[in-house]
């Protein structure tokens, strides 16, 4: 019987890991960031419970991995054991690539995507390893002949968003967003190598859909979630225009490394051990020192973004249904030189606008796929008392400093 590491989960209970590579995974220091790495980013500005992190996450979306796996080979699916723990030790490692505060680092300080840097991690993982990682890696990248096992990967269905949903509306009190994970995994089977839901499955799949749709306007996309990461994003990309023009902040090292550089994917690539090295050494407690450090730097527009920041002065932030109008954006920027006695140049910086989507249900993905009872099987959006809208809904935002009022 192989040993077990038991861990308490709220949402689930115990959660078990056998010791081995599982194991020796989560003990590594490049997962063990993960612990000082907020699951939701600035999501406690709105929600203040919202304080779990990546480390739980995927924690937890292994245990729901697990479960899948159990219930398919109850149903016959072949899964050999060499399969099952490379399909966990993938779902464990599918977040790995984030850096603090999810995507600050790779919209500001990097233009390189967290997934890039996922696959940089299992590569530098599986050299460790010795090569234990090799089936892993292979499923990670869709390149194995079983497609089923990286749908629960990363699909419409998989164990990644099923996780995320149930423990994001737990810790935010939101719970519109709770999921019958649990009937909707016992629900699944495979067909033709890939991922099916059993008929009698549908109206769970529907509430799962619903309920990804209404945690994403009211937790990812709230107003001022939105607002206060956009404020992030803009102070950091502040801060690395001052660095490129030689000021010197007093931030940690590996912070600096990427502050004054500039990385392309190619660099985490040719230069993996390095990059890797620097990057494993960042979190959410190195963001927060940096800005106490910009609010007392010389830059007044840095040093207002970081104050706002640290103080929960956050800028006012308006969705529209229609494209922010230009002469709308010109009044706001007129306010902000007068209010603040600064240039237009300077005042672009804190007049904040972008668009954001979202839809029930995406049929420009794989679609989910539902199996009947005679064996025929139909994707979601063909199915007649299939009651959700399938279209992106496109809202359009314009933030700024609330001292100016209502523009």
């Amino acid at each position: 019987m192989h040993k077990m590491k038991i861990f308490n989960d709220p949402v689930y209970g115990f959660v078990s890991v056998p010791y081995g590579v599982l194991f020796d995974i989560i003990e590594h220091p490049y997962f063990q960031r993960l612990r000082r790495i907020k699951q939701v980013s600035l999501t406690h500005y709105v929600y203040p419970g919202a304080l779990h992190t990546r480390f739980s996450h995927a924690l937890g979306a292994m245990h729901l991995m697990t479960e899948a796996i159990s219930v398919l080979r109850s149903k016959g699916v072949v899964i050999t054991d060499e399969e099952c723990q490379a399909a966990q030790a993938a779902i464990l490692l599918h977040d790995i690539g984030h850096g603090p505060f999810s995507h600050t680092l790779e919209n500001t300080l990097i233009d390189v995507s967290h997934e890039v840097i996922s696959m940089r991690f299992m590569e530098e993982l599986n050299e460790q390893f010795g090569g234990k990682l090799d089936l892993t890696i292979q499923i990670f990248k869709n390149e194995y002949h079983k497609p089923f096992l990286f749908q629960l990967i990363s699909g419409q269905l998989d164990m990644d968003r099923m996780d995320y949903l149930n423990r994001d509306s737990f810790f935010t009190g939101v719970y519109e967003g709770v999921v019958g994970y649990d009937r909707i995994i016992k629900m699944l089977d495979v067909r033709t190598g890939e991922l099916v839901v059993e008929e009698k499955g549908i109206y769970s799949i529907e509430k799962f859909l619903m309920a990804r749709r209404l945690m994403y306007w009211q937790v990812y996309l709230h107003k001022t979630v939105l607002s206060v990461e956009e404020m992030m994003l803009r102070a950091l990309r502040r801060a690395k225009h001052l660095a490129q023009k030689g000021t010197q902040f007093a931030v940690p090292a590996s912070l600096a490394f990427f502050l004054y550089g500039n990385f392309k994917p190619e660099d985490f690539l040719n230069g993996r051990k390095k990059m890797l090295e620097h990057f494993a050494k960042l979190d959410d407690n190195d963001i927060v020192s940096a800005l106490k450090v910009f609010r007392e730097c010389s830059d007044k527009l840095l040093v207002f973004l970081a104050s706002s920041i640290l103080d929960r002065k956050l800028f006012r932030l308006r969705f529209q249904n229609t494209p922010i109008e230009p002469r709308r954006e010109a009044r706001v920027i007129d306010g902000i030189m007068q209010e603040f006695g600064l240039s237009q140049e300077e005042a672009q910086w804190l007049l904040i606008t972008g668009s954001e989507t979202n839809s029930t249900y995406n049929t420009s993905k794989e679609e989910i796929k539902i199996v009947y009872k005679d064996g025929r099987i139909s994707p979601m959006s063909e199915i007649s008392d299939f009651g959700l809208t399938s279209g992106l809904i496109k809202k359009y935002y314009l933030a700024y400093p609330k001292v100016l009022g209502h523009i």
